[in-house]
């Protein structure tokens, strides 16, 4: 990613981003709707309890994950009638409960069975690689402010990989918005450098 700035503090440490904390949920909605107008991409918002139309606030659009679910569920439920039906009457025609060897009705309790296990895996599979899961640790976890998420504290975060991102810039923004305190967050010491061109 040759050209991205990477911006360090004065002791020399790589800038993880922008973490700034807000009073309330309105304030923090709020907030969220002028980084959304801003342009920015690398962003995320943190709150003790869900923040109701925080989605539009924030400009989201819907997973896709219902899709991937529905077609690795579907998959399932096609794999596990084929194979019944091939072993059933392809390859040992065997009569059962008085049905022809091609009767489908027997095949749903384990083809209902193999779909739900292929939506299942699909859904916990799909929601990690989404998320980019697992992470062992996180920059954000350094923030004594941000652990108070947990608890009461409500924050927006701006990562420094973003093509707008600007210190002193979102400071501004972050502070024209209301912010009730703003703070430059380190990247690990032993993270990779995501960008490569010094500021």
């Amino acid at each position: 990613m040759a050209g991205k700035k990477v911006y360090k503090t004065e002791s020399g440490a790589v800038v993880y981003g922008v973490l700034a904390e807000f009073a309330n949920p309105a304030d923090l909605a709020h907030a969220a709707e002028n980084v959304r107008d801003a342009g920015y991409r690398n962003w995320d918002v943190y709150s003790p309890f869900p923040v109701h139309g925080m989605e539009e606030a924030m400009g989201q659009t819907p997973t896709k994950l219902p899709i991937l679910v529905a077609c690795l569920g579907l998959t399932g439920v096609f794999i596990g009638f084929a194979f019944q039906y091939f072993v059933r009457h392809v390859e040992y025609p065997l009569v059962h409960q008085g049905k022809p060897t091609d009767s489908w009705q027997v095949l749903v309790p384990v083809t209902f069975e193999i779909g739900v296990a292929f939506t299942a895996f699909s859904a916990l599979i799909g929601m990690f690689v989404f998320n980019a899961l697992p992470r062992w640790n996180h920059p954000l976890l350094r923030s004594e402010r941000f652990l108070g998420v947990s608890d009461d504290k409500f924050v927006i975060a701006i990562e420094a990989i973003d093509e707008k991102f600007e210190p002193h810039g979102v400071r501004s923004m972050f502070e024209k918005a209301g912010a009730i305190a703003v703070e430059l967050v380190e990247e690990e010491m032993d993270a990779p450098i995501k960008v490569s061109v010094a500021h």
